[in-house]
């Protein structure tokens, strides 16, 4: 049986090719995820094109995420000096005004002009993902005077944070609202929103999004949402628990007690959860993970995530089909031997609509039955949305002919997508074809239990009404 944990891949330098792009499926990749902080929108299409191709080779559905570039404040420059090398007790200046190339080893321009009402004398700024630590020491007409606590080598256009946060940011940026309009032209399945501080960011990317079906995951990685996590957990499709800028702002120590504060908020709104940042950091050069990052991926898979997501490791590193592969191993072991009990405390305590009664109750029922497997077949993917909420063993097929019902899937914990062109409508002729398909596949045999949930209008969105137990090898005569 494949992994259940899903991968999301980011797509770089390293994985312009085709082959690498139909490897990166044959490993295990679910999703691809764009990140638009170094690609182009323009360049959507052509990788959309790549993928239905090799997916549609494959027979495998694979989803895309468009993640927004958001409201990073990033330093300038330095001409044509790649960085420069800060030492401690080092006097530095940051300043707005100063052009994008004019930086060096005593200042450096940055991309947001009010930085300086942000912060007072004493406040720590860290750049370079926290590896290089400053601390105001004097703001004067609009600069930003500091001395160097911690020295290290600064690149570029490295990321700035503020120790605890603060900052007067909004969540969307001009770029944002341009890419999102350009981006939902394409059949997208996923919109990841960077930066997020509240529920108000996200009700902006609805505005702009309108009634197409695009999942918004809220990406955690400013303090400010820790603060919001209710509201934007409420208003998103799921969560992506950013641990790069994240920890910078609230310090890394604190991560892994947030990490699991996150996860745990997620489930018990039954939304996605996805662990990103150096989860297999290392294999941007080598072949093999340390074992740091194999307790890291198999821990984020036993804590009951949806998904990880691997970024720089698959966009510039030098093995990306290996990465992904070392990650679904990883995976197919930390489900086959966890014994980690995840208790959620669910914020709906009632089931509101037919489906997903229908969709519970099948999930449910077979974690305490001799049942096989579940199939699902569906028109839009909320029964099997709903199935995978259930921390269960058992898998979860979800059958459609809907295309981008397919690819939505790919995210979904425990839920794999089959694609069919057409479902039967006759009631027994839909059993036989969805056993023959798993049979095909593989995943039953003879004598199994499987249930199959349906609608009696099949292909009609929230219909599914009817849960069917049928052993395979013993179906009704047709």
């Amino acid at each position: 049986m494949r992994k259940r944990t899903k991968i999301i891949t980011t797509l770089g330098p390293s994985t312009n090719s085709v082959n690498v792009i139909k490897g990166l499926i044959e490993a295990g990749t679910d999703v691809f995820r764009l990140n638009l902080s170094h690609a182009r929108v323009d360049s959507i299409k052509e990788i959309l094109n790549t993928l239905k191709n090799e997916s549609k080779k494959l027979n495998r559905p694979v989803a895309t995420l468009i993640d927004l570039q958001g409201q990073k404040i990033r330093i300038k420059g330095f001409g044509e000096n790649k960085y420069i090398r800060l030492k401690s007790d080092d006097k530095f200046i940051l300043d707005a005004s100063l052009n994008a190339n004019k930086g060096d080893v005593k200042k450096v321009g940055i991309t947001y002009k009010n930085l300086y009402k942000n912060v007072i004398k004493g406040d720590e700024l860290l750049l370079s993902d926290g590896l290089i630590k400053l601390q105001v020491t004097n703001i004067i007409s609009k600069k930003i005077h500091t001395k160097v606590l911690r020295g290290g080598t600064l690149y570029s256009y490295q990321g700035l944070n503020k120790k605890g946060g603060g900052l007067s940011l909004k969540g969307l940026t001009a770029k944002d609202k341009i890419d999102l309009k350009r981006a939902i032209t394409y059949d997208i399945d996923y919109i990841a929103v960077s930066f997020v501080k509240d529920q108000n960011d996200l009700i902006e990317i609805k505005k702009i999004i309108k009634n197409k079906k695009i999942g918004i995951i809220a990406k955690i990685e400013r303090s400010e949402a820790l603060q919001n996590l209710d509201d934007i957990v409420k208003h998103s499709d799921g969560i992506l628990v950013a641990r790069g800028d994240l920890g910078v702002e609230i310090g890394i120590e604190q991560l892994p007690a947030v990490q699991d504060k996150l996860i745990n908020k997620a489930m018990s709104y039954d939304k996605l959860v996805i662990i990103a940042t150096q989860m297999m950091e290392s294999m941007k050069t080598n072949r093999l993970p340390t074992r740091a990052e194999v307790f890291d991926v198999s821990n984020a898979v036993s804590s009951g995530v949806d998904a990880i997501m691997l970024s720089g490791e698959t966009a510039v590193g030098k093995y990306p089909v290996d990465v992904v592969l070392e990650a679904s191993r990883i995976c197919e072991i930390a489900e086959s031997t966890n014994r980690k009990n995840i208790t959620i405390a669910r914020k709906e305590k009632n089931f509101s609509k037919v489906d997903q009664v229908i969709a519970m109750a099948a999930a449910y029922s077979a974690d305490k039955a001799s049942i096989k497997a579940i199939a699902a077949l569906t028109e839009t993917g909320s029964t099997a949305l709903w199935m995978s909420r259930v921390q269960s063993s058992i898998p979860i097929y979800a059958m459609t002919q809907n295309e981008k019902t397919s690819r939505r899937i790919c995210l979904y914990k425990g839920v794999y997508s089959i694609k069919i062109n057409k479902i039967e409508h006759i009631h027994a002729k839909a059993n036989k074809q969805v056993i023959d398909l798993m049979q095909q596949k593989g995943t039953v045999k003879k004598g199994d239990l499987v249930i199959i949930t349906k609608g009696d209008l099949m292909g009609t969105k929230g219909g599914t009404n009817a849960l069917k137990i049928v052993e395979v090898g013993n179906l009704l005569d047709i």
